[in-house]
């Protein structure tokens, strides 16, 4: 007769092994719909995602005539000058107070992508910026939809590619990969790299300990999270003071200039030279 101490045994290697088995799968199964134009590829994930599209859905557009970022402002797409990208997230295992750090993970994403396809070393303004020689080169629009199945995520990313993404009248405060290497990147590479990066983040992100390593990667990728000199713009007030790291949801800490720690889940950050 089989002893209880075996069948325990047994059962906790069965536990272990189909642990072992759920962290090898793919959480994410990308497949991408290509469009040569469309308004907003944010606007057509959505739209898909209420007809039931799959996580892991991507739409890919070569150029939108209403992009947009944060806000609702313009987000400028000219044909083949940038990288307009959308993803559609069903994020189930992460409470919905964790969902600003799917932001947080596609920007770390963005990141990997771009080392890896362009060998371009980037920063990361809170909350959403990447950033190259302190002028933007890639926004994230992070939006949630209401569908039959349940709410999802839908992430929006813009990469400028060369100059023609951005108009003259910004030279000053955007840049592009072009600008950056030399060299314009090839879509198509950057667009791979950039859907492996999101994957393997966005398994990060759920796995036990993802949230907080998420925050941790997130943090030594960004010159912002700690001791910058920077101005936040509020709805009703703007003030000055010093980043002091993450919350655990991904909200910036600002120490003002009065020494009150402020936590901030909207808003602009600028950066400031720091005073002598």
């Amino acid at each position: 007769m089989e002893s209880y101490r075996t069948r325990l045994f047994l059962a906790r290697r069965f536990s272990t092994a189909t642990r072992a088995e759920n962290l090898m799968k793919p959480i994410l199964r990308p497949v991408i719909l290509r469009f040569d134009s469309l308004p907003s590829t944010n606007t057509e994930a959505a739209r898909q995602a209420q007809h039931g599209a799959p996580e892991g859905l991507c739409v890919v557009a070569r150029e939108q005539t209403s992009g947009r970022g944060r806000q609702e402002r313009v987000w400028i797409s000219p044909a083949d000058a940038g990288l307009y990208f959308s993803i559609v997230l069903r994020p189930e295992s992460l409470a919905p107070q964790s969902w600003p750090l799917l932001t947080l993970m596609s920007a770390l994403a963005v990141h990997d992508a771009l080392l890896e396809a362009c060998q371009l070393e980037t920063d990361i303004k809170w909350p959403n910026d990447i950033i190259a020689d302190d002028r933007k080169l890639c926004g994230i629009l992070a939006e949630t939809v209401e569908t039959e199945s349940g709410r999802v995520v839908v992430v929006g990313i813009g990469i400028n590619l060369d100059d023609r993404a951005f108009p003259s009248e910004l030279k000053e405060i955007a840049t592009s990969v072009a600008q950056r290497t030399g060299n314009k990147p090839d879509r198509e590479t950057l667009l791979q790299s950039l859907v492996r990066a999101i994957e393997r983040r966005y398994k990060i992100l759920q796995s036990p300990g993802g949230e907080a390593a998420t925050i941790s990667e997130w943090t030594r990728r960004s010159s912002y999270a700690h001791d910058r000199r920077v101005r936040v713009s509020l709805s009703t007030e703007i003030f000055d003071g010093w980043t002091r790291g993450l919350e655990a949801d991904g909200a910036l800490r600002v120490e003002t200039d009065q020494g009150e720690i402020r936590i901030i889940r909207a808003g602009d950050i600028t950066s400031l030279r720091a005073q002598a």
